[in-house]
């Protein structure tokens, strides 16, 4: 099983470790394609602060992310599974998972990155700041930039296994599958049901969809599950209490939708 996330856009700090090592990240087929991004941006960033801010869409206050991407190939590294925080790795909860769980973790998870493409949780990268819907000045938008390098690497990454995308569109525009490999992949949205006036009422609630992915991503890398496809992932998530209401595609070639419901936000 090949599990896609989005990254977050808070990072905790770089670390101490020894700075960025390009060609130990996995999927080196992204290289050229990283490379080309870490110069545009490093590059953007050291040049014109003013002009970097309003390239990443930054406040005030966040300029000193600007500086942090000036220092890429300098600053220390660490786990990408420690670098991305935020709701949904909050929930994830990389660190309390045991031994097996976090083998698990690293051969499954895939966090899609506006810098990296996509990188897993074991790659060590310093932070930075760069998400997908930006458009650098030389390389165009990041989500468009990305289809075809990407094309060519996920299908080796994705295997004969099932596929479970928990992206947000912004990085789900990077990558799509397609044919067989649509077919075995399941993307993933989580309504919250409430009744109004004696009448269900169906949202999405962005804080909390964030959070039930993280915790599902954990109860299924806790449970050693490896569903070989999505209707198999669909017993196995309601196996772990989950309300799961599936839509199987109705053409060759889609990938299965599925809802995950909760009644209750926390």
């Amino acid at each position: 099983m090949l599990v896609l996330l989005p990254p977050s856009e808070g990072k905790a700090a770089s670390g101490r470790g020894a700075p960025l090592k390009p060609e130990s990240l996995s999927l080196p087929g992204l290289a050229g394609a990283r490379a080309a991004v870490l110069d545009e941006l490093v590059g953007l960033c050291a040049a014109d602060q003013e002009k970097a801010r309003e390239v990443l869409g930054l406040s005030e206050g966040l300029r000193g992310e600007i500086a942090k991407n000036v220092e890429l190939r300098t600053a220390g590294t660490r786990p990408a599974g420690e670098i991305y925080t935020g709701v949904l790795y909050d929930a994830l909860d990389l660190a309390s998972l045991d031994a097996a769980a976090k083998r698990r973790a690293g051969k499954s998870l895939l966090v899609f990155s506006g810098l990296w493409g996509a990188v897993r949780v074991g790659d060590r990268i310093p932070s930075y700041r760069c998400s997908m819907g930006v458009r650098l000045p030389g390389l165009g938008a990041l989500g468009a930039y990305w289809r075809d390098p990407m094309a060519r690497v996920m299908p080796e990454a994705a295997g004969d296994g099932l596929v479970l995308d928990l992206r947000s569109s912004a990085y789900a525009a990077a990558w799509k599958p397609k044919g067989e490999l649509a077919e075995r992949t399941a993307s993933v949205r989580v309504l919250h049901s409430q009744l109004v006036d004696g009448v269900e009422k169906r949202s999405v609630v962005s804080h909390f969809n964030k959070a039930t992915k993280g915790r599902m991503v954990r109860d299924l890398l806790v449970s050693g599950a490896r569903p070989k496809g999505p209707a198999e992932l669909v017993e196995t998530l309601r196996g772990l209490g989950y309300v799961v209401e599936a839509e199987a595609p109705v053409l060759a070639g889609r990938p299965w939708s599925l809802d995950v419901v909760v009644t209750e936000i926390h």
